[in-house]
C-alpha cells in the first residue's frame, strides 16, 4: 500500500440533488436540538456530564478503557493504580480541556491551523503521544494499522509528510468556504481531516472535536455541545470503511449520506437525553426542596450536576453554599432519601465520595435509534 494522495477540497462531482432529502433532515435535527439547547436554564451545567461522557466515547474509539465514573471518581481523589487506566482517564480530561478551550477562543475569534495546533498541544499534554510532534503538523510518515502491526500491513496510510502543510492550506480554505450547506461541507471538512492526519498522534480525537466546533462556529448550534462519538462507535465498522474508500465521486456521495444521516440520528438522541436530564433536574429540585426545606437545596444540585461524583469537602468554601456542619446534614437526607450513593466511605485521610446515581446513570445510557425517514 502507498501513501494515499487526496484530491483538494471539494471534490468533484457530488450529487448535490441526491443528498437534498438527508440535507433537509439533518437540518431540521441540529435546528430542534438548538432549540433545546436555548430554552434550558444553564445548558453547560445540565450537560456537563454529557460532555465528558462525549470525551470518553471519542477516546473510547481511539481505545481506551476508562468509563465516565473512572473519569468523575478519579476527578473526586479516587486513587487510580493502573497506569494504563490512569493514562485513559488523563486523555479524556484533556479531550474536555481541548473542548472548552476551543469554545473560549472561537467566542474571540474564528478557527484557523494555529488554533488546531493549540487543541492538538493540549490534547496530548503528559498523556501518550506527548513525545511525538504535540502540537506540530507531522513530518514522519505515520499508518493505520492494527496493534502491534507494521507498515507493511497498513489499514491505511495516509499523504507522505512533505504533502501535510499544502494539503492542510487547502483544507483550512475550504473549511471557511460558502458552500450551498454547511452540513455536507463539515462533512467533507471531517473527512479530509482524517484522510491527510496532519498529527503523528490524536487525529481521531481531534476530527471529532472538529464536528460540535464548526456547527458553534457557524452558529447552526449556540453551544459545541454535539455529541456524535456514540454514533461513531456504534457504526464504528461502516465508520472506516467508508472514511477509506474515499477515491472518487460515488465514494464521496455514499460517505456524506452517512455522515448526514450521523448527524440527523445523534441529534435526535441527544435531544431525548437533554430532555431526560432537564426533566431529572426538575424532579430532583422538587424533591430536595420537599425533604431538605433549606434555602441551599438547589445551588447544592446544581452542584451535584456540575460534579456528580464528589467528595463533601468539594463543597466547602463554595459560593452559595453553607457552613461544614450544614453541608453534611443536608447530604445525609440525600444519601437517607436514596439521591445520593456512597461509593467510599471515609477511611482515614481517605474522604468520602458520593455518587448522584441516576444522572450517571442517565449520562452513560446508550440511545435507541429513532426512524429519521422523511414521510
Amino acid at each position: 500500500m502507498k501513501p494515499a494522495i487526496p484530491k483538494p477540497l471539494p471534490p468533484t462531482g457530488l450529487d448535490w440533488k441526491a443528498l437534498i432529502p438527508q440535507i433537509g433532515s439533518a437540518n431540521r435535527a441540529l435546528a430542534h436540538y438548538d432549540g433545546v439547547l436555548q430554552v434550558m436554564p444553564n445548558p453547560a451545567l445540565l450537560l456537563s456530564p454529557l460532555t465528558t461522557n462525549e470525551a470518553v466515547l471519542s477516546s473510547r474509539i481511539e481505545g481506551t478503557r476508562a468509563t465516565l465514573g473512572d473519569v468523575l471518581k478519579f476527578e473526586a481523589g479516587e486513587e487510580v493504580q493502573e497506569e494504563t487506566r490512569r493514562l485513559d482517564i488523563r486523555e479524556i480530561i484533556n479531550y474536555r480541556r481541548a473542548l472548552y478551550s476551543a469554545e473560549e477562543t472561537l467566542r474571540r475569534r474564528p478557527f484557523n491551523l494555529n488554533m488546531l495546533r493549540e487543541l492538538h498541544a493540549i490534547l496530548l499534554d503528559g498523556v501518550r503521544g506527548r513525545d511525538k510532534g504535540r502540537g506540530q503538523f507531522r513530518m514522519v510518515q505515520n499508518y493505520i494499522a492494527p496493534p502491534g502491526a507494521g507498515i507493511e500491513q497498513a489499514l491505511f496510510i495516509p499523504p507522505e509528510p512533505m504533502r501535510v502543510m499544502e494539503l492542510m492550506d487547502n483544507w483550512e480554505k475550504y473549511y471557511h468556504a460558502n458552500e450551498p450547506d454547511a452540513l455536507v461541507q463539515l462533512g467533507l471538512v471531517h473527512a479530509q481531516f482524517e484522510i491527510i492526519h496532519p498529527f503523528v498522534d490524536g487525529n481521531g480525537r481531534l476530527g471529532r472535536m472538529l464536528v460540535p466546533l464548526f456547527l458553534f462556529e457557524r452558529r447552526i448550534l449556540s453551544r459545541p455541545t454535539f455529541y456524535l462519538s456514540e454514533y461513531f462507535e456504534g457504526h464504528r465498522d461502516q465508520y472506516y470503511t467508508l472514511l477509506r474508500a474515499l477515491d472518487g465521486p460515488k465514494a464521496w456521495d455514499r460517505w456524506v449520506a452517512f455522515f448526514l444521516r450521523a448527524l440527523t440520528e445523534q441529534a435526535l438522541a441527544n435531544i431525548d437525553k437533554a430532555r431526560a436530564i432537564l426533566d431529572l433536574h426538575a424532579h430532583l429540585k422538587e424533591q430536595m426542596i420537599a425533604l431538605t426545606r433549606s434555602q441551599f437545596a438547589v445551588p447544592l444540585l446544581d452542584q451535584m450536576f456540575r460534579q456528580p461524583i464528589f467528595a463533601p469537602s468539594s463543597l466547602y468554601g463554595i459560593r452559595g453554599m453553607p457552613s461544614k456542619p450544614m453541608v453534611m446534614e443536608l447530604l445525609r437526607t440525600l444519601r437517607r432519601a436514596g439521591i445520593l450513593k456512597v461509593l467510599r466511605e471515609a477511611s482515614g485521610r481517605r474522604s468520602q465520595i458520593l455518587m448522584l446515581t441516576e444522572l450517571i446513570r442517565l449520562s452513560e445510557r446508550k440511545t435507541s435509534p429513532r426512524n429519521t425517514r422523511d414521510g
